[in-house]
């Protein structure tokens, strides 16, 4: 088993930053990458990065080149620095974990955390 704690989230105004962070212990050696998503009202779960245990990273277009995903494997923990935030950023946001390839389907990923809730004002 792997458990996930993400921390970091809160409220923001447009233009600003927020970075997360998500805490794995447990079996880690047994994970192959770590990814976000989120999740706002009424809408489906959505992939946001991942990033490999190589280091390679993966981004969905409405967050390139303003999210930045990272990871400190001493540390068992995966970053997700967030820039230049709008209001249709808002949702939870989730770590998970997958034993298998970087994929954009939650339903790949084994092990999630409690999600994180950021708000971006306008």
């Amino acid at each position: 088993q792997v458990q996930l704690v993400e921390s970091g989230g809160g409220l923001v105004q447009a233009g600003g930053s927020l970075r997360l962070s998500c805490a794995a212990s447990g079996r880690t050696d047994s994970t192959r990458a770590m990814g976000w998503f989120r999740q706002a009202p009424g809408k489906e779960r959505e992939f946001v990065a991942a990033i490999s245990t190589s280091g390679n990273t993966y981004y969905k277009d409405p967050v390139k080149g303003r999210f930045t995903i990272s990871r400190d494997n001493a540390k068992n923990t995966v970053y997700l620095q967030m820039n230049s935030l709008k209001p249709e950023d808002t949702a939870i946001y989730y770590c998970a974990a997958t034993t298998g390839s970087i994929t954009w389907s939650p339903g790949t990923y084994a092990y999630w955390g409690q999600g994180t809730q950021v708000t971006v004002s306008s």
